[in-house]
């Protein structure tokens, strides 16, 4: 009996991990997109970016609501909300694809991400307790592997479908034949990612009480969104930990979302944008490596100085870039992923450690900082629309900048949480 109840166990487990791919897979998406709708809808790169900003602009709106629905109709109920929420904005997007409008692809990406955020909330304390309680650290940093090799692979299939034969430089016209094939590669995404989130949801809904019954019954008193906001706003290094959230995510985001129109510039790479677009995926695909090794080094070196080290090494790749140009500065764009690895998670635990405010308030601020995704990439986009792409690194340098300053600041500041914190999620 035991036997059969740690198969099931794991399989639930598994089910539950497929989750993690799925988001971190439909996020790394965003890349390719902003580079498809700039040369379909003649964008500017401020108008591109805010598809981004629809994205990430969810995070803001639905962090705190998701956990409050968590706390109230538990883990399973809320994966399946969330999956529904994931399918209606794949179905925004498909309407979006077949009548060309760009207004209609940012309604279906705050919609599709809103599921997305719901899913993270419902899904992390799943994977940490669906098995033995002493494996739950090993359980969600395996979950979240596999969220990484999702924002590995996005990007590169997005290029395939979304950028073949788009053009985005000055004096070049996308043709209505590109214009039709890369709104068909849109749909055909979609689709299938409907699909696949349909899939994912049948399975959860057939195992829904073998997973119910591994997932222990919330207990205390309802989350109080207004509660929770007041009480972390009144912890210094809550406000601290929340501005390195919304800067770093803001960065990583701004790099990533411009990286294909960077590589496809003149100045830089010159390389077709399909081309271009897919290298996005090794700026992601060093962050999936930088994770293993940075879990090996934080084994030896304390968080805020390995953080300090690698928000420094990311700065100073963004101002090389800036400096420099030409063939050099791509290869040095892309290997900032390699740096921006254990940032989230860092920042994440560090804040905890240090915030006055309870676990959960300084959680929920920190899930809402995220939204620093929505308002970074336009800014990016604005010094790029009025400058070059190489000149925009001078934003997400800045933003590094005030990290590494955090970082630095946390070395010295008193650690009030002894317990090891929850492991964040890792964006």
């Amino acid at each position: 009996m035991q036997q059969k109840s740690s198969t099931g166990t794991a399989g639930a487990y598994a089910l539950v991990t497929c989750l993690f791919f799925a988001w971190g897979f439909i996020t790394s998406l965003v890349d390719p997109l902003v580079a498809a709708v700039k040369g379909i809808f003649h964008l500017s790169d401020v108008e591109a970016q805010l598809s981004a900003s629809a994205f990430f602009i969810a995070y803001g709106v639905m962090s705190l609501p998701a956990a409050a629905l968590v706390r109230r109709a538990r883990s399973v109920r809320s994966v399946l909300i969330a999956l529904a929420m994931m399918v209606a904005g794949c179905l925004i997007m498909l309407l979006a694809a077949n009548i060309a409008m760009y207004e209609v692809v940012l309604l279906g990406l705050f919609v599709l991400a809103s599921g997305i955020t719901v899913l993270q909330v419902a899904a992390n304390p799943l994977a940490a307790v669906l098995g033995p309680p002493e494996r739950s650290h090993f359980r969600l940093t395996f979950s979240q592997a596999f969220n990484s090799l999702g924002t590995f692979i996005g990007p590169y299939l997005g290029a395939f479908l979304f950028l073949k034969g788009v053009e985005v430089k000055e004096g070049t016209v996308v043709s209505a034949a590109t214009k039709a094939q890369s709104l068909a590669g849109i749909d055909r995404a979609f689709f299938w990612i409907a699909g696949l989130i349909i899939l994912i949801g049948a399975l959860i809904f057939a195992g829904r009480k073998l997973i119910s019954a591994a997932s222990p019954a919330s207990e205390g008193k309802a989350l109080r969104i207004s509660a929770a906001i007041g009480e972390a706003v009144s912890s210094p290094w809550a406000l601290f930990g929340g501005l390195a959230i919304f800067l770093y995510v803001g960065a990583e985001v701004s790099i990533g979302t411009q990286m294909a129109l960077f590589l496809n510039s003149t100045s830089v790479w010159n390389v077709p944008l399909e081309t271009a677009g897919k290298m996005v995926s090794l700026y992601w695909g060093g962050a999936m490596v930088g994770r293993l090794i940075g879990s090996a080094l934080l084994t030896r070196l304390p968080a805020p100085r390995l953080l300090a080290i690698f928000t420094g090494i990311a700065c100073a790749l963004c101002l090389f870039v800036f400096t420099s140009g030409g063939v050099p500065a791509g290869y040095a764009a892309l290997s900032i992923g390699l740096f921006n690895s254990i940032m989230f998670p860092v920042i994440f635990t560090i804040t905890l450690e240090r915030s006055t405010a309870s676990e959960e308030a300084t959680s929920g601020f920190l899930c809402f900082s995220i939204v620093g995704g929505a308002a970074i990439p336009p800014l990016t986009g604005l010094v790029s629309q009025h400058t070059s792409y190489v000149t925009a690194f001078v934003v997400p340098a800045a933003c590094y900048a005030v990290l590494c300053a955090f970082a630095l600041a946390s070395s010295r500041a008193r650690v009030r949480l002894q317990d090891e914190p929850a492991i964040a999620t890792i964006h």
